[in-house]
Formats: C-alpha cells, structure tokens, sequence
C-alpha cells in the first residue's frame, strides 16, 4: 500500500512531460546534425527527478497550505489523505533534490568545458530545484500568487529546449526561441488544465491561479490562446527555413489540442475534467514527436 501511495504521488503522467522538454532541445540538436545520446540521457534523467521533485513538493505545499482540503473535487493526494507523513514526503524531497543535483552535476561534467559555462549551468540547475519545491512549498509558494505559468514557460519551455540545445552543441541559437515557446506555451497549458479544474477549491484555499484570478469563462479563452498560440509559433519556425512539407508534421497533434480545449471549455464538473490532464500532456509528447520528426525529414 505504502508503494501505491507512492507512485500516486510522483504522478507517472506528468514524467513524458519531463522528457519532452529535453526532446525538444534534442531534436533541434540532431537537425543540425550534433546530437549526442549521452547529453540526452543524462538531461532526461536529470529532467525527470526535477518533475517528481516538483510533484511531491506540490503534494506536500497544498496539504500544508490547505489547497488539498476536503472541499477538493480532484484525485485525492497522498499528504491530504495522511496516506503518506509529512515528515516522510519532506524527506523525499530533500533525496530528490540531491538526486537532481547529483544527476545535473553528472550532466555539466560530461557536456561542459569552460569554467564560466559550468558555472552558469550550475546557477540554472539549482534554480530549477529551488522552482521546483517552491512552487508550492514554502513560506511564499510562487504557485499561490498566479506565478506558477511563468515559471512553468521558463523552465519547461526556454530552459529545457535552449539549455539542452547548448549542452549537445555549445551554440547559442536565438532563432530556436520560438519552438522553446511553443512548447512552453503547450506545458502552461497542461498546468492551466488543472488549475480550471481545481477552481474552487484554490480559491477557497487562496490559492490565486491564473484561472482564479480571471474565472472560469476568460480561463478558457486563456486556454485556446495557449493551444492556438504553440501551433502558430512552431508554424512561424517553419516558415523561417521552410524545407518540405514534412516540416508541418507537428500540425498532426492539432486535433489532440482541439479534443483538450473542448473539453476545458465544455466539461465543468472537476472529475469530469481530470482525465484531460493526461490527455493535454499526451498531447504535448505528440507535438513534440511531430515537429522533431518533421525537422529531420
């Protein structure tokens, strides 16, 4: 049982998200024919223990802060549930952040070799785990005051696409900014999915989302501008260094994308919702998948 509670609160479906950050980065890397396996697994790995951290932070700052109360329609969490002790989620936390730490230090030893590039890898890399647990954790949890989109575009989008970029090439490619956004854009919309789902009871925890802050009605336009903005930027990319048709794979993932704002603008019951949180995220993998290929075709 111990195991289940475990497993529910690292929350499996938000890890392909983990990777697809990296993959974006990777992608554009092979394009320009420097990718490395190496690079990318090391990233991964280091990506992955990032988001678990952040899972189990957010698990442990909404119990403490009372987002996770019994007024929450969502899936129950292990802290709220007293399932798992704080005490045990905290300590998980500390070995998470140490892991990360381990796997990014790994990761700069292997791909950097200047001393100032080290050292502001190592800056962005402890910021990640300082975002990741602060999200909503803490004496000022960023998450609770509408924050928590623009760190999610940072870290998931431009971090993780330019920063792994770099690692595999030592290039800096400014241009690479607008798939770095697109996918960023698509990660703030998974982050949006359950932040209108968990309306309610956010509000009355005084937990101030972006969908809090705006209501339910501006949050679906929020929404669409998300989904429609990533596909108009990633089409903006291609248009650039337009090649071939097969540049536009990506817009395979648009039904995906429609299927979830249909279901954030028309399904107003919170469990009715859930499940387009995997579906959204689902759906972020497939884009990515997509625009990679098309790159490389």
């Amino acid at each position: 049982m111990a195991f289940k509670h475990w497993i529910s609160a690292i929350r499996l479906r938000t890890l392909p998200l983990a990777v697809a950050s990296i993959g974006m980065g990777s992608f554009l890397a092979a394009k320009d024919n420097l990718f490395d396996k190496n690079v990318f697994g090391l990233a991964a790995l280091t990506a992955i223990c990032l988001q678990i951290l952040s899972n189990l932070a957010n698990d442990y700052g909404d119990a403490v802060h009372g987002a996770d109360s019994t007024e929450r329609e969502g899936p129950k969490r292990a802290v709220q549930t007293g399932a798992i002790s704080k005490t045990a989620m905290k300590n998980a936390m500390i070995w998470l952040s140490v892991l990360s730490l381990v796997s990014g230090l790994c990761l700069l030893y292997y791909a950097i070799n200047s001393r100032q590039d080290f050292l502001i890898f190592l800056g962005i890399g402890i910021a990640a785990i300082i975002a990741a647990i602060t999200y909503t954790s803490g004496a000022f949890p960023y998450g609770y005051r509408g924050l928590g989109d623009i760190f999610v575009l940072i870290f998931f989008g431009w971090v993780a696409t330019l920063a792994t970029y770099y690692l595999h090439t030592h290039i800096f490619e400014p241009n690479y900014f607008l798939p770095a956004t697109a996918l960023g854009l698509l990660t703030v919309g998974v982050i949006n999915v359950n932040n209108v789902r968990d309306i309610k009871s956010d509000k009355l925890a005084g937990k101030y989302s972006i969908p809090v802050r705006l209501g339910r009605e501006k949050a679906v336009i929020y929404h669409w501008f998300l989904l429609i903005g990533a596909l108009v930027l990633a089409t903006l990319f291609v248009l650039q260094d337009f090649q071939g048709w097969q540049q536009f794979l990506f817009l395979l993932s648009g039904p995906f994308l429609w299927i979830n704002g249909r279901a954030v603008q028309t399904k107003t019951e919170a469990m009715d919702l859930d499940p387009y949180l995997k579906q959204m995220a689902i759906a972020t993998v497939i884009f990515v998948l997509t625009f990679g290929i098309g790159q490389l075709l």
